[in-house]
């Protein structure tokens, strides 16, 4: 999973960000001050850093000069700034991109995947198409069979599996599966084991263990370890 950290003042846009980008692919950390964001990148191993050149406390441009006597965590420059000096700023102070505002939310989501695929954190060219067994499971196309025979999953439960295929071998918490599937929206607490239960029942696997206490895991089998 690749970890981006967006330091944006503006409430809303960062909300659209957030929302446009967050997958189970994708996580999300936020902070609204320069302050905040060194705090993060002092205690948090990123892959990228989404970065507004004026927020309240300091300059953008300076922050990433600072990251770079560290850091080479990749920078894209969120800014309302399009004069060519200060494009040329941003990259000579260590940015990757520059994106200019107001900008289209599937233009930032392009630019942050080639960046991510540039460095690595998304594996380019790696097939989003799983196997294990009889399954095979494709969360391109979102088709999913066992054997010769089609698996019908709900688009919850494909949110559900395809988060815990992404993270085999880690166990994730009850409360990140909840955050990461259903959102804000309430659910009732027999919502996920009962959503679980009727995935394993569908795909006829094992692999997906509870961790008593804790949350659940798509176990790696020894020959995908």
């Amino acid at each position: 999973m690749a970890r981006l950290l967006l330091i944006e003042d503006d409430r809303a846009l960062r909300e659209g960000i957030v929302m446009t980008l967050e997958s189970p692919e994708m996580e999300i950390i936020q902070a609204e001050t320069i302050g905040q964001g060194r705090e993060i990148v002092g205690k948090t191993q990123l892959d990228l850093i989404l970065l507004d050149v004026n927020l309240p406390d300091g300059d953008g441009f300076e922050f990433c000069g600072e990251l770079r006597q560290s850091s080479d965590v990749p920078v894209i420059f969120l800014t309302a700034k399009d004069m060519e000096l200060d494009i040329v700023r941003g990259l000579e102070m260590g940015g990757d991109d520059y994106v200019t505002k107001p900008f289209s939310l599937m233009v930032l989501r392009a630019r942050v995947r080639t960046v991510l695929r540039r460095k690595g954190a998304m594996g380019q060219g790696k097939s989003s198409v799983f196997y294990s067994d009889d399954l095979k499971l494709d969360f391109d196309s979102m088709v999913f069979t066992k054997g010769r025979e089609d698996v019908t999953l709900s688009r919850i439960e494909q949110k559900l599996l395809k988060l815990l295929v992404m993270n085999q071998g880690r166990t994730l918490s009850r409360e990140t599966l909840l955050d990461k599937v259903w959102g804000t929206e309430f659910v009732d607490d027999h919502v996920l084991p009962v959503t679980i239960k009727r995935l394993r029942d569908k795909l006829g696997t094992k692999q997906i263990k509870s961790i008593y206490g804790i949350g659940y895991v798509w176990e790696k089998k020894t020959e995908e370890a």
